[in-house]
């Protein structure tokens, strides 16, 4: 359970508009936040799953 809820965190963390804000002036790209915001939002989902799905799996497991 604490590393779902930490998993949970980095995938928050990566949607984060202070985080997006940050990392496009850091690369030259002010302006197209809502580009990378798109991009990480689609890859941010993909993780929900995997994590969801593990966590699933994992939970059955433990006796």
């Amino acid at each position: 359970m604490v590393a779902a809820n930490t998993s949970g965190g980095v995938m928050a963390k990566l949607i984060s508009p202070q985080s997006i804000a940050i990392a496009a002036a850091a690369v030259g790209q002010v302006g197209r936040e809502a580009d990378i915001m798109r991009t990480t939002l689609l890859h941010s989902f993909g993780l929900l799953v995997y994590v969801c799905l593990w966590t699933f799996i994992l939970s059955f497991l433990v006796w």
